[in-house]
């Protein structure tokens, strides 16, 4: 869903911000407004008493002026300098409490997104997002608040001086300001055009780095690295141009103010001039003008870029909008039923699921049988995987049920119903932690005693004698500090800690040696006594103790039974067991 980034669209956004993040904070803020007007003031403060410098110090030659009109000087510059600090200083601190709260607000937001929308958003992209975008985000209300606390009052206060002095020298000075309307808002617009796409171009380098990071191996196996650098650099160079034309674009404003700025000097320094040197204006007057003008100069530079930083943003705040703007569609009832406390029978009535246009399964049902194990078999694409998603509401089929003991899936709340699973896989998702903090998952009030016995029943305890700093070792980045057959009895020690009724084995051993395959089948043995088990496996062998083995073919379940009523039914899976006993015979020397 794409969002315009006009003040309709944007300024919700600044409500949410304010609600969920500012307004705790907003007596703190109250302050530092306070130390920026107070900051914005003192240059009012500091051109006022230029006059009294110059015609009653310098003019005039008045001793006691020199005293008061100094200490004066000094006082303005202390407190500008104490309300400068403290303003600084509160800014920051709110400013990292609502970046650091909105940053786990969005990830929050995105775990709760379907996989659906992952797939299709890789997650460079949203890395960005959550990172610079808030970052960006951030910045700009920011510099809103400071322009509008300290800035702006500095500009009204120089004026307000600059007025008393003499109002026709003021008018002088801003003539040129409405020439800027017609400029700013074409040099806005190109701003917000081109920050969009250096924005997109910053998420697209991020994702290229994920995925050359992710596949570092790949790329060094076949020398890719001159053709993935060349891709990155074509990303680089593509930013670099947007964010040089955004930049060039924001410039504009304050150029073009510098230009009319200078015009305005111009008429000011021949009208007042000829009035000095006629005895009606002093210098001391002139001199007060000329210095609050000057002071108000960059602080209404500043209010000019600021509003090109508000289009730099507003590239930024769209995304935010589009994340935020998405729902999940795989949400749990209005009144969920409670969940099964045992090993329960898990039944697919006649479901069928399409991914765009293929069709994945087609009809499929069958029983699993409780506390039992349950294979499904077939061929790659036969649909196997899928029913693992369905089960866990991952995603949900076109028609057809999936019952966990009688009770539809749907009809759970999603974390009861994927609290019911413990998922072994052949990729053991590790996180780059210690082994124990892979193994808890931030579960608490676990016993020395009660980790010790699934360390042991995952044979972890085989291999933690060899770890640098045994359980509290790092595991790496997606565990790349141990071995295959290692992840997976660190996967296994956390599904047995977990202590789910339902068990759910993804090719557990495909990708691992004989010895390996032999110790992790024992742990598996021992993880799916008193569960109800269902087995993904290619090679038969591994499953041909299951209680009931379902042979899957393109969506449908077109078998199940013993491995032995099976083999001698003949069929689809006969023919895979003798195809893989044949290759397996042919292989042993």
């Amino acid at each position: 869903m794409a969002h315009s980034a006009s003040n309709k669209s944007v300024f919700p956004l600044f409500r949410w911000l304010w609600r969920d993040y500012l307004r705790p904070h907003k007596s703190t803020l109250a302050l530092a407004v306070f130390f920026m007007a107070v900051e914005g003031s003192m240059l009012g403060f500091l051109s006022y008493m230029i006059q009294p410098m110059f015609d009653n110090v310098f003019v005039q030659k008045q001793g006691g002026a020199l005293w008061w009109v100094g200490f004066g000087i000094l006082a303005i510059f202390c407190v500008r300098a104490v309300s400068s600090a403290g303003q600084k200083i509160l800014m920051t601190k709110v400013n990292q409490l609502s970046s650091a709260g909105m940053r786990s607000h969005l990830l929050r937001h995105l775990m709760t997104l379907d996989g659906g929308y992952h797939q299709i958003n890789p997650p460079g992209q949203l890395i960005e997002r959550v990172q610079s975008d808030v970052t960006v985000v951030n910045q700009i209300w920011t510099a809103l608040l400071t322009g509008i606390g300290r800035d702006l009052i500095a500009v009204i206060v120089l004026f307000s001086v600059a007025l008393s002095v003499d109002w026709r020298w003021t008018a002088l000075a801003l003539v040129g300001i409405p020439f800027l309307v017609l400029p700013s808002l074409l040099a806005q617009a190109y701003v917000r055009k081109r920050a969009g796409n250096a924005r997109d171009l910053a998420g697209r380098m991020a994702t290229r780095l994920d995925e050359v990071f992710h596949g570092i191996n790949a790329i060094k196996l076949n020398a890719l690295e001159t053709y993935q650098s060349a891709r990155y650099d074509a990303l680089g160079a593509a930013r670099v141009r947007a964010e040089v034309r955004a930049v060039s674009g924001q410039a504009a404003v304050p150029a073009l103010i510098d230009i009319m700025t200078g015009v305005g000097f111009l008429g000011v320094l021949v009208f007042g001039g000829a009035e000095i040197i006629a005895g009606d204006k002093t210098i001391g007057q002139f001199m007060s003008f000329f210095t609050a003008m000057s002071l108000a100069f960059e602080p209404l530079r500043r209010l000019g870029l600021m509003s090109g930083q508000w289009q730099m943003a507003a590239a930024s705040i769209e995304r935010l909008q589009d994340i935020l703007h998405e729902a999940p569609t795989l949400t749990s009832p209005a009144t969920p039923l409670a969940a099964p406390q045992t090993a329960p029978a898990i039944t697919l009535h006649d479901v069928a699921l399409n991914y765009g246009d293929l069709p994945v399964l087609r009809g499929t049902s069958f029983t699993a049988a409780a506390g039992k194990t349950t294979a499904l078999v077939g061929a790659s694409g036969a649909g196997k995987s899928t029913i693992f998603n369905v089960l866990t509401r991952l995603v949900d089929p076109a028609s057809g049920s999936v019952e966990i003991d009688g009770i539809s899936n749907r009809d759970m709340a999603l974390p009861t119903l994927r609290g019911l699973f413990s998922v072994v896989s052949q990729d053991a998702a590790l996180f780059d932690e210690t082994l124990r903090d892979n193994i808890l998952l931030g579960r608490t009030g676990i016993s020395d005693a009660a980790l010790v016995s699934v360390l042991d029943a995952a044979h972890v305890s085989d291999f933690l004698g060899k770890m640098p700093a045994g359980l509290d070792s790092p595991a790496g980045p997606r565990g790349s500090n141990l071995s295959g057959g290692q992840r997976q009895r660190i996967a296994i020690a956390r599904a047995l800690l977990r202590d789910t009724p339902i068990l759910l084995l993804d090719e557990a051993t495909s990708a691992l040696d004989t010895k390996s395959e032999a110790i992790v089948q024992n742990a598996l043995q021992a993880l799916s006594h008193g569960r109800t088990t269902l087995v993904i496996a290619h090679r038969l062998s591994t499953v041909r103790h299951a209680h009931s083995i379902v042979v899957m073919d393109q969506g449908r379940v077109v078998d199940q039974g013993t491995h032995d009523a099976l083999l001698a039914r003949g069929g689809i899976y006969a023919d895979l067991y003798k195809l893989q006993f044949s290759q397996e015979k042919a292989q042993t020397p």
